[in-house]
């Protein structure tokens, strides 16, 4: 049984279930047992591998993509440079390079990088002892200075917390992780069905209520409206509205069961781009996708990259890079170009970004859970 496993317990016991949306928060973020607190779960030896451990290529074509849509910006002298989320500092150090290109780019970013995990925050300052720009860490994006900003977001939405809600014959109930007669962790459903909510689905369908995410994706969105920039966001997905319980949890390289072996495995959901679209669209930002990550890389030039990088390159490394292009590219099985979606929201005098095929318009939306 894990540390986190006994609290839990003894907080459900004393307080009564956990909304689901709670329980992932305490599972990724406890202070002393949660996951991304005590470990650096990145790569073959740990849970999970990102788009940026794979290949150097990601974090180079978003640099090419933050340069040319500084310039699309008007190349202003000052620049927030925002990672949520930057893991071990791969992305941003390969962007950083590919960005000594643009030295006037270089001159005008300071970086600000989002980081709750004190062993992550750890390996991005080693990953970029190196870099040029002055780098600060917080605990939120509302703590990033004011200003206009270029803000990446590769992998972080999906980790947000989110409400479940399953449709019943008497409305909607939320899911709660709650104790079975045996004291151990398992799922269960409100008493009272969410009054609020009045969508429409067969019995047992499952709606998720990402409002951590939105909560984040608007006031930034209302920012970058007002002060000028874009946010590029790169995850496993969907374009809602649909339904569908997408809780999942990780541990070496494999699913498990959420309540297995809480503060021991990564949790997390797909992500809605619909609705993270509305959010940023009722703040006044311009939106753009998804798109395949596929689509989007092959738009920013990957496969010329690959192509440079295999001229200089032994055997083995020629078929490494194949590798990656294909990883980061493809749709089969275990590829990330279709399962995993790019989006995009801007400044509204931003009609065209690097990658995207159009924008859409300006819009107001309403949305309640």
């Amino acid at each position: 049984m894990t540390a986190l496993k006994r609290d839990l317990q003894q907080l459900i016991a004393t307080e009564g279930p956990l909304t689901v949306a709670r329980y992932m928060a305490l599972c990724l973020g406890h202070p002393r047992h949660g996951y991304y607190i005590t470990r650096d779960p990145f790569g073959a030896d740990g849970d999970f591998t990102t788009a940026p451990e794979i290949s150097q290529m990601f974090g180079e074509l978003i640099g090419l993509w933050a340069i040319e849509t500084w310039a699309a910006m008007g190349a202003p002298e000052r620049l927030r440079l925002v990672e949520l989320g930057p893991g071990r500092g791969t992305l941003m150090s390969d962007l950083l390079r590919a960005a000594r290109m643009a030295p006037a780019f270089l001159d005008a970013a300071d970086l600000h990088l989002v980081e709750t995990s004190p062993v992550l925050r750890a390996r991005q300052q080693s990953a970029l002892q190196a870099a040029s720009s002055p780098v600060a860490w917080h605990e939120s994006v509302s703590e990033v200075p004011e200003g206009p900003a270029i803000v990446i977001a590769n992998e972080f939405f999906d980790a947000l917390p989110v409400r479940q809600f399953v449709r019943t014959e008497g409305g909607w109930r939320e899911r709660l992780v709650g104790l079975d007669i045996r004291s151990e962790l398992a799922f269960g459903l409100a008493a009272e069905p969410e009054p609020r909510l009045t969508a429409v689905a067969s019995l047992g369908a499952v709606l998720e209520w990402p409002e951590v995410a939105l909560a984040i994706a608007e006031p930034l969105a209302s920012r970058i409206a007002r002060q000028g920039g874009a946010a590029l966001v790169i995850d496993y997905g969907y374009k809602g509205p649909a339904f569908g319980d997408t809780l999942q949890a990780l541990q070496r390289h494999a699913f498990v069961d959420p309540l297995a072996e809480p503060g021991e495995a990564d949790l997390t959901v797909h992500v809605d781009f619909d609705k993270l679209d509305r959010a940023a669209r009722v703040a006044g930002a311009r939106t753009f996708g998804p798109m395949g990550q596929g689509d989007f890389l092959r738009a920013l030039g990957i496969e010329a990259r690959a192509a440079a990088l295999k001229t200089r390159a032994t055997p083995d490394q020629r078929a490494g890079v194949e590798a990656a292009l294909k990883r980061l590219t493809g749709d089969g099985a275990g590829d990330m170009g279709a399962l995993f979606k790019v989006f995009a929201f801007a400044h509204p005098g931003l009609a065209m970004l690097p990658g995207f095929k159009a924008a859409n318009a300006v819009g107001r939306s309403s949305q309640a859970p």
